[in-house]
């Protein structure tokens, strides 16, 4: 065992020593020149080393550098501007004064993505003829280093007239065989709008067509977005993806993605082109979509009643209104489709939903939207304007037997009417969201509403009751019943929205024993309704006949008004006794003076 440990520690000391005497006798700035020249032959890029270059012995043999810049032929800033970098080379060929490079280490760097850090064609160059054959595209940077280690550094990426957006905090590892394919391991975080997006991502890539082609396989990619109008613990999610570029055309594929979204997924594919007409085609189909986890509705909704908005969602302060406004659609075009099993929005489940859109540069063509909802179907082809601070919006709803009450809680609105709703109209407004559809929507409708539920109020019982108490010639029956709600085979009427405001006109409906008319409007703003209802109860009358067949005949006023948390109600049941009443006294007395001038027998007159 002594002789063992004798052994190690004399291999030890001569392996120090060599290294000691091979850093002595090899001077590190000797590569310098041979560096820059080799990035230049192989590339074109101009390499730049500030400083004098060091040897690191422990624990790998490496090459210390000081601050160092690449930079492309012609470009206005360089691609790569690093403070530090280390080069761990191999020590065996060393001793023919040879430079073997295994790993490369750059240490905050900023990487530059952007026409200005891109190759130019120098403003003196010679134009050939135009019928001669172009010269052969200038090779990329071909990428030979075994190993690449980015730590905590910045990446730039601009497209032209596209805008830039910052990879901060950038921890890059790249591993390649001599097949030239890569590991690769990344994690970053994009900030922008006052939103974070933390990315992290492990995959392969096949570089051995670089720069012309670049394929991969993203295994595993996990990401995280905070900030304003989002939930507060944020929206997470997992994927994985093949991904294929190619360099020539500016072209990309997404094949075989697989995202999962909290309790959501997506699964399909993304391709486009890049360039000054950055073209997009979506094709994505989900067994599930919950938008209301992923918009933290969920959250606003079970908490307490009493809690604020601000506990789900964490929101953007109030800054000054923009000059200009630029949507990041307004730039390119794209063609989306989206197949979704089960979809949840506002509380309502759907099932089967459908969208295929057209965007051209910020003019969307929702061509189809449609789905199921329970029995019914909706449908709602429209459009989208993104050249302003908010979403101008025009669409042509059609809905067929769609429940009413979950849509009145999904827009906010009082759940005191149910049926099955059809509906046929034209919309347009500002904004998506409950809030804007309140307030800065317009359009008109023809609404039907079978097996409708008034719910609150029992019409029919409302007015029995009424006559019964002001007059003791008649009294109500049991067809009303004690329900607090109004049931009507059908009720329909034709309804416009403006600005917050829905007028009713010719409001119809009826069911056994009673009709019903009127008109009246709700402010959603104040949350208020104004309605007058005739309501004419035909059935359900005891007593004296002649007045029953008047009530009969009759559309007794109603008058619902008031908040909606309390409703409030005027019925001029006594008024209309009276008119009646009268009307009926005058009639009996102008047939008794009919009936008297008949038997009166004129005087003859004296001869």
């Amino acid at each position: 065992m002594r002789r063992l440990i004798t052994t190690l520690a004399i291999l030890f000391v001569v392996i120090v020593a060599g290294m000691t005497a091979l850093v002595l006798l090899v001077n590190p700035n000797d590569f310098r020149n041979y560096m820059v020249q080799q990035v230049e032959q192989r590339s074109g890029y101009q390499l730049r080393l500030e400083g004098d270059l060091r040897w690191h012995v422990w624990p790998q043999l490496s090459i210390l550098a000081g601050r160092m810049s690449v930079t492309a032929p012609g470009a206005q800033q360089p691609m790569v501007l690093a403070e530090n970098m280390r080069l761990d080379v191999h020590l065996f060929p060393l001793l023919s004064h040879q430079l073997s490079v295994k790993q490369v280490m750059l240490k905050n760097a900023v990487i530059r993505l952007t026409p200005e850090s891109e190759a130019q064609q120098p403003a003196d160059a010679p134009v050939g003829p135009t019928n001669s054959t172009p010269p052969e595209p200038v090779k990329g940077w071909t990428f030979d280093i075994s190993n690449l280690e980015v730590a905590d550094s910045l990446l730039i990426w601009r497209q032209p007239q596209g805008e830039e957006i910052n990879f901060r905090d950038l921890n890059l590892s790249l591993r390649q065989d001599s097949r030239r394919e890569a590991m690769l391991s990344l994690a970053t975080r994009v900030s922008r709008d006052q939103r974070e997006l933390q990315l992290s991502l492990d995959g392969e890539m096949n570089v051995a067509n670089y720069p012309q082609r670049v394929s991969g396989t993203v295994k595993s990619l996990s990401w995280q977005l905070q900030g304003p109008d989002l939930p507060a613990a944020g929206l997470q999610g997992k994927g994985s993806l093949q991904a294929e570029w190619l360099n020539d055309s500016q072209r990309f594929s997404l094949q075989n993605v697989a995202l999962t979204l909290g309790d959501s997924q997506l699964n399909g594919a993304i391709s486009g082109k890049l360039g000054n007409a950055t073209a997009v085609t979506i094709d994505m189909r989900s067994p599930h979509l919950d938008l209301d986890a992923l918009s933290g509705l969920n959250s606003q909704t079970s908490a307490s009643p009493g809690a604020s908005v601000a506990t789900a969602f964490s929101r953007a302060p109030v800054i000054a209104e923009p000059t200009s406004y630029d949507h990041p659609l307004n730039s390119l075009n794209a063609a989306l489709k989206l197949q979704v099993d089960t979809l949840r929005w506002h509380g309502m489940d759907m099932q089967q939903v459908a969208l295929d859109a057209q965007n051209h540069q910020g003019n969307i063509a929702l061509n189809t939207l449609s789905g199921r909802v329970g029995e019914g179907t909706f449908s709602l082809p429209g459009t989208l304007n993104l050249h302003q601070q908010s979403v101008a919006v025009a669409l042509r709803p059609t809905l067929q037997n769609i429940a009413l009450a979950p849509l009145l809680q999904a827009f906010a609105l009082p759940p005191t009417l149910d049926g099955q709703l059809t509906l046929t109209g034209n919309m347009s407004g500002e904004g998506l969201s409950v809030v804007d559809f309140h307030r800065r929507w317009r359009g008109e409708a023809e609404v039907a509403l079978d097996s409708a539920r008034i719910i609150g109020m029992n019409f029919q019982q409302l007015v029995q009751r009424a006559v019964a108490r002001n007059s003791d010639r008649v009294s109500s029956g049991d067809e009303a019943g004690n329900s607090n709600e109004t049931r009507l085979d059908k009720l329909q009427a034709q309804a416009t929205l403006k600005d917050g405001l829905i007028t009713l006109k010719n409001l119809q409906g009826g069911a056994s024993g009673f009709r019903l008319g009127g008109a009246g409007e709700i402010d959603m703003l104040r949350r208020q309704c104004d309605i007058h209802f005739g309501v004419q109860v035909t059935s359900g009358w005891k007593g004296d006949n002649d007045l029953i067949a008047t009530l009969q005949q009759t559309a007794v006023p109603l008058h619902i008004y008031g908040g909606w948390d309390n409703l409030q109600y005027n019925l001029k049941v006594d008024q209309l006794l009276r008119q009646k009443l009268e009307s009926q006294i005058k009639s009996r007395l102008d047939e008794w003076s009919q009936r008297n001038q008949k038997n009166v027998t004129p005087e003859k007159a004296p001869q």
